[in-house]
């Protein structure tokens, strides 16, 4: 589905996030899903908007290996695919996804009484073009104290093993304990919503 001022085109998000299925969605947006299945721990980079920008490049080539190019290029509307990914710094230290319930508890641990930033990144990828529009964005989140009791709902229930630093400020868990947020929550939450718009438009004029 495009906007009104857009051309027409179709989006595949590559992507199982439930969050950035919602923004997307949210954004007016219809999709199809394909996921990249890379190991992320193969990439490494020390800077965080670097490892993101990376990691969003290399599922996007992951993605589009499994796809017929040809097809996409011979269409008269453009499909767009769009990869993301985010990493949470603490402590001056970049934060993945938890390994162990165990890590997650001392992430979430960490957070209480502190704060963290998130950085992530958007890459969309004009398949009939074959160019590519990526930036990042970051955001940050202060909290109050946050109970025990409240940390081992959150490690229990087992969402937060599967987001960036274990970090869901959504969560009606964690979300009574933020205290101040520094940009968006959909940011927060791994897809910046103007970010990807902007980037959708700057991909579809590769088109044009």
């Amino acid at each position: 589905m495009a906007s009104m001022d857009s051309p027409s085109f179709k989006l595949i998000l590559g992507s199982s996030s439930s969050s950035r299925k919602q923004i997307l969605s949210d954004m007016g947006y219809e999709f199809s899903i394909m996921t990249a299945d890379i190991d992320e721990k193969q990439i490494r980079r020390e800077n965080p908007e670097e490892l993101v920008m990376a990691l969003a490049e290399a599922k996007a080539d992951a993605i589009t290996a499994k796809l017929q190019i040809d097809v996409f290029r011979e269409k008269d509307e453009p499909t767009l695919l769009i990869t993301a990914d985010q990493v949470v710094v603490h402590g001056g230290k970049i934060r993945e996804k938890p390994s162990s319930i165990k890590e997650a508890r001392e992430f979430i641990q960490g957070y209480s009484e502190g704060h963290a930033a998130t950085v992530g990144s958007v890459l969309v990828t004009n398949l009939k073009t074959c160019t590519r529009k990526g930036g990042w964005d970051k955001a940050e989140v202060y909290f109050h104290k946050i109970p025990d009791d409240v940390i081992e709902g959150l490690v229990n229930e087992g969402d937060v093993l599967h987001v960036a630093g274990g970090l869901l400020v959504e969560h009606p868990l964690t979300s009574p304990f933020v205290e101040a947020m520094v940009g968006t929550l959909d940011s927060v939450m791994g897809l910046p919503r103007a970010l990807t718009e902007s980037l959708i438009q700057e991909a579809l004029s590769s088109s044009s």
